[in-house]
């Protein structure tokens, strides 16, 4: 599917009720690409965490629950949305109960007003990604926050691989549990690495698929003068090498076996020391065949927002729907014919794209049928 075939996805009206610096805010918005600006603390990104929260997990600063209620307000929450989709105009809310409910502090989901069991259920409707500051030093920082991106990568694909990672830390820490207890019963052992060989493997796979999509999807459109260059991406570890070679079932009885002779080694260590747990994503700005790590600090963040926006081209190939981006202080480093290239290759994407920014001038490059609020004081207004 072309991006010009993309089906249109667009949020047309937010609604918030106590979410982190609003008591109550309505916007509707009538535009692809929609820029908030405002001094920094003014609730920028308040308003993209809360479009963030209609995807598994605790959304782009990954906070607790309660961490959302408004200092002051009632300890509960919530977030609405309508969304112009194929199918038609649909609602969806998502929320925290407050204190004096009947299930405090639980999170809440709704599908035009109709509960739901999870955010789950939104996937088949609306599918969310998005670029933080925090992400800048995603290249140099610890291997571990690559997992972590890569696995928000792989969930705007799948919707069931949150549901799969957390299963497989909770066996992970019942294998290390049983180690540090010294349990010698072989058939505890056996069990607990079973099990974690099982959803080790189905991550890893998934982890693995979306990468070699993502790496052939930036080879087709490579194009070395291009102001975000294309990445050559490559997911490293044990388990992971073995994948494209082997059926699953062969490497799922060779990963157990690695973990049964391994285990004085892991009991060691207090962790085990080998699977998908340990695996690192790899990325190499592709024009210059280096290491992502060795490019400058402009051409890190342009070689990030050029993996961002390839993997919004997959999402819409995989599942159908263009997805929402939500991009924080976007703009703020890159120099205006730069800003120019990143506008239009979003409103080439199509779409629906949510940027913040502390100067309006870093927006004046934007379409005219583009949207700017000015964010100030819990409130939003058209600029």
């Amino acid at each position: 599917m072309s991006d010009a075939d993309s089906p249109p996805l667009q949020i047309t009206r937010l609604t918030l009720s106590n979410f982190r610096s609003y008591a109550a805010l309505d916007i509707p918005v009538a535009a692809g690409l929609v820029a908030l600006v405002g001094e920094n603390g003014a609730g920028k990104t308040n308003l993209l965490e809360a479009l963030s929260m209609f995807t598994p997990g605790r959304g782009l600063r990954r906070a607790e629950l309660a961490d959302m209620s408004r200092t002051g307000g009632p300890g509960g929450w919530a977030v609405s949305i309508e969304l112009n989709s194929p199918t038609g105009r649909q609602q969806f809310g998502v929320g925290m109960d407050p204190p004096e409910a009947l299930a405090p502090g639980v999170r809440r989901f709704r599908i035009d007003r109709a509960p739901v069991s999870s955010a789950r259920a939104f996937a088949d409707h609306i599918r969310v990604v998005w670029l933080t500051p925090s992400m800048d030093q995603l290249f140099s920082g610890p291997a571990g926050e690559r997992r972590r991106f890569l696995d928000r990568l792989v969930l705007a694909v799948d919707s069931d691989h949150a549901s799969r990672v957390s299963a497989m830390e909770r066996a992970l820490r019942n294998r290390n549990r049983l180690l540090e207890e010294g349990v010698r019963d072989a058939a505890w052992l056996d069990a607990a690495e079973r099990e974690l060989a099982e959803l080790a493997i189905a991550v890893a796979a998934a982890r693995q698929e979306t990468v070699t999509r993502l790496a052939a999807l930036a080879e087709a459109g490579r194009d070395s003068a291009s102001a975000f260059p294309w990445a050559r991406v490559e997911l490293d570890g044990e388990i992971e090498r073995m994948i494209p070679e082997r059926p699953a079932v062969e490497i799922e009885e060779r990963y157990r076996a690695v973990l049964r002779d391994n285990r004085a080694r892991d009991a060691a260590a207090g962790r085990t020391l080998i699977g998908p747990q340990t695996s690192d994503l790899k990325v190499w700005h592709g024009p210059k065949r280096v290491e992502a790590v060795r490019a400058s600090t402009g051409e890190q963040k342009a070689l990030l927002v050029g993996l961002v926006l390839a993997h919004a081209r997959l999402v819409t190939a995989m599942s159908g729907i263009a997805p929402i981006m939500l991009l924080d202080e976007i703009a703020a480093h890159f120099d205006p014919p730069r800003r120019a290239a990143l506008y239009a290759g979003l409103q080439a994407l199509g779409a629906q794209v949510w940027m913040s920014g502390a100067d309006i001038s870093g927006f004046a490059g934007l379409p005219s049928n583009s949207q700017i609020y000015q964010i100030s004081g819990g409130r939003a207004d058209l600029a």
